[in-house]
């Protein structure tokens, strides 16, 4: 990622518990340009991307099942391959099907996600005007979705041989893309990390006595987000949309450090401005008049469990000193300098949001701005 030196030299990582993976057999490790792809085991996203992406490419062999693909591949911006695969008509495709199945169980379990996450694969094209030229019957490539770091990427022909494509110029061939359904995948993962945070008391819900009695009876103070603009998203364009969520901090009404994750799926382009009319912050789950905002995006390969486990590694080391303490660093601090590469990676922060902020609010690292405002949501 872009982020500046100083901001890197201020991360300090923690040491992250081993999390078990689904090994996923088969999977291709990116081939030299125009050789054949080769296989070992490689049990990351991108490891699985790839390995999928050299299983359906070789799959296209079978004309009926390559013009079922391309049938489906035109018809929307990106398909479900499990749902594809899995109503496959040819030979091709249904000896596929349980190879994308353990594909996503594996994805599911590199990510730190739930049984429940279901399908998480994708299949769309590099470049919407590249379809012109896979509809008049251009052979494809198939090829994992590119990491943000990377200026290449290995794409695979229906033999296996692997082509060097650059992720700066839009391909002559019709590519595929397997990618992840990045909006799906930080909703169930935002899940995860409210249960770990929640299990140790660290977004736990705000008493409904006592001192929020009259919140609990007249509604409740929310910041809103009138409108919101990032200048960079951590996201190269072939890869297509950005998958942002925020973390909110700040001190809990019971004295302990508080995170709330707010999902953020329309966050998904640069230099755009977007006007959700979004609540960031619900002042009645807070002790002070103060709270920060940290804003992040999954580069696929982010592992919720970890995500959380780190954070609450660093917050329960923490204790109400009777004012207000910006929590943004320590949860910026909870990410091993490792995950600033093509895992979430740190878009920006806000500091010191208080309950009467209003107006337009410029990123702590310059890379965007909201502009917020006090906004009361009365009860029923």
């Amino acid at each position: 990622m872009s982020a500046s030196t100083p901001l890197r030299t201020t991360l300090i990582g923690v040491v992250l518990a081993t999390t078990a993976l689904i090994p996923l057999q088969g999977t291709a490790l990116a081939a030299q340009s125009g050789t054949t792809g080769t296989a070992t085991t490689d049990s990351s996203v991108t490891g699985i991307e790839d390995a999928t992406a050299l299983a359906l490419a070789r799959s296209l062999a079978d004309p009926a099942w390559n013009r079922q693909v391309r049938t489906a591949t035109l018809a929307a911006d990106s398909v479900d391959l499990g749902a594809l695969t899995g109503d496959a008509t040819s030979a091709a495709g249904r000896r596929l099907a349980p190879e994308v199945v353990r594909a996503n169980q594996g994805v599911a379990a590199a990510k730190g996600l739930t049984d429940e996450a279901g399908s998480l694969l994708r299949l769309g094209l590099a470049d919407a005007s590249i379809k012109v030229r896979l509809a008049s019957g251009t052979a494809p490539l198939v090829a994992a979705a590119p990491s943000d770091d990377a200026s290449t990427f290995t794409a695979y022909d229906s033999r296996g041989t692997a082509h060097e494509l650059s992720v700066n110029a839009v391909p002559e061939r019709p590519v595929y893309l397997v990618d992840i359904d990045g909006a799906k995948a930080v909703a169930e993962g935002l899940k995860v990390v409210d249960e770990a945070l929640r299990a140790k008391g660290l977004n736990a819900p705000a008493p409904a006595a006592g001192v929020s009695t009259l919140a609990a009876t007249t509604g409740i103070d929310t910041t809103r987000i009138n409108s919101v603009r990032i200048s960079d998203v951590k996201e190269p364009a072939i890869k297509g949309d950005a998958e942002i969520f925020t973390l909110v901090t700040g001190f809990g009404k019971d004295g302990k450090p508080r995170v709330d994750t707010v999902e953020m799926p329309y966050l998904n382009k640069a230099a755009t401005t977007y006007y959700p009319n979004q609540v960031l912050v619900n002042w009645s789950n807070y002790k002070y008049n103060m709270a920060d905002a940290v804003m992040m995006e999954d580069d696929g390969d982010t592992n919720y469990q970890s995500l959380a486990k780190a954070i609450v590694a660093v917050l329960l080391t923490i204790t109400d000193q009777g004012a207000y303490i910006p929590l943004a660093d320590a949860v910026l601090n909870a990410i091993p300098t490792s995950w600033w590469t093509d895992d979430p990676d740190y878009v920006d922060s806000w500091y010191t949001l208080a309950k009467t902020t209003s107006g337009t609010r410029n990123g702590a690292a310059g890379n965007g701005w909201m502009n917020v405002s006090p906004y009361h949501v009365s009860e029923l």
